[in-house]
């Protein structure tokens, strides 16, 4: 499978499968618990956003997840962490098998997140962007007591500026560096996204979170791509004026987001290092996996709250992650 483009620009795929689960049903999905199962992979930073507002919001009885392996070929992600190979709810082995019950004739990414209808079997939508401002929005009903507001009204022109401008130079802008398909390309994508990095460390230096003072939409999207950095952007995808523990403010950040339940309990290292290495061939012919980085780090003080700013807000934190969604242990950073 090839991910560069000699003599090219990467250029991502964004044909999505845009129908919406919403309280009135309006596309022929209504929201019901229980009905349908989001797909991920903890490897991915797109599904992760989906992970994270799942979780801050309390939605996992009501929204059950299949978590898919870390790797993937050119036919789908697999559920090789399951028993037989198989989703015990879907009972497929691809995702792609979904995807072709929805279109058998599905010729687009078959990409995490999904969400899947399960009484059909069919995907109904991988519009990773939407998805979880329609957890937020369209699944009220189902949050938990104490959840966060992550897309306030009053501040959704400033969230989805600041969501447009981290998603084009940074969430994309790894990747455009990291499949650069000429030197050109490469130089081009490094200077947008360093440069973004820059503007974003001003914005952070005087404000714990990037819009308003508590956690925000902005903020899941932010972390998503930062606390992959130095596993992966920093090396494997040549993103290297410096690592993110070299950047104090972005650092601190990054820090003070995964020490808050909902963020770091939710991601595996082991996961996001192995998908990389091990499926873009292209770029890592040999396969290997690195050792490092030192994880123990993201467990140190970060000292952002001398800012201000209350994480949730009027709300609290959410309980203890579920056993049988908890990251394996010696899949992130040990405490001392």
């Amino acid at each position: 499978m090839s991910y560069v483009s000699p003599g090219g620009t990467y250029a991502r795929d964004s044909r999505y499968l845009t129908t919406r689960i919403t309280a009135d049903g309006r596309d022929g999905f209504p929201v019901e618990p229980g009905r349908y199962r989001l797909v991920v992979s903890r490897a991915c930073p797109w599904a992760s956003r989906a992970i994270i507002v799942r979780r801050l919001l309390g939605l996992e009885d009501a929204l059950p997840m299949a978590v898919a392996g870390p790797t993937h070929d050119e036919r789908s992600w697999t559920f090789d962490l399951d028993p037989g190979g198989r989703d015990p709810v879907l009972g497929i082995e691809r995702l792609q098998e979904a995807y072709f019950a929805r279109d058998p004739g599905y010729d687009r990414g078959v990409t995490v997140p999904a969400i899947v209808d399960v009484p059909t079997g069919r995907v109904v939508t991988n519009d990773f962007p939407q998805m979880t401002i329609d957890l937020s929005l369209e699944w009220t009903a189902h949050h938990r007591a104490g959840a966060p507001a992550l897309y306030p009204r009053e501040l959704r022109p400033e969230i989805d500026s600041v969501d447009e401008a981290v998603y084009q130079d940074v969430n994309n802008g790894v990747y455009r560096a990291g499949f650069a398909g000429s030197q050109e390309a490469y130089e081009a994508a490094y200077a947008r996204l360093f440069a973004r990095l820059d503007r974003l460390t001003d914005r952070l230096a005087a404000s714990r979170y990037l819009v308003g003072d508590t956690i925000t939409e902005a903020d899941v999207r932010l972390f998503t791509t930062l606390v992959r950095f130095d596993a992966v952007y920093h090396g494997h995808f040549k993103c290297n004026r410096r690592k993110l523990s070299e950047m104090p403010v972005l650092w601190s950040y990054a820090r003070d987001l995964f020490q808050t339940p909902g963020f770091g309990d939710t991601v595996d290292f082991d996961h996001i290092k192995r998908h990389y290495y091990l499926v873009h061939r292209d770029i890592n012919p040999t396969g290997i996996v690195p050792a490092g980085p030192d994880l123990s780090g993201w467990l140190a003080p970060h000292d952002r709250a001398s800012l201000g700013g209350r994480p949730f807000g009027r709300g609290t934190p959410p309980g203890p992650v579920a056993p049988s969604e908890a990251v394996p242990a010696g899949h992130g950073p040990q405490p001392g």
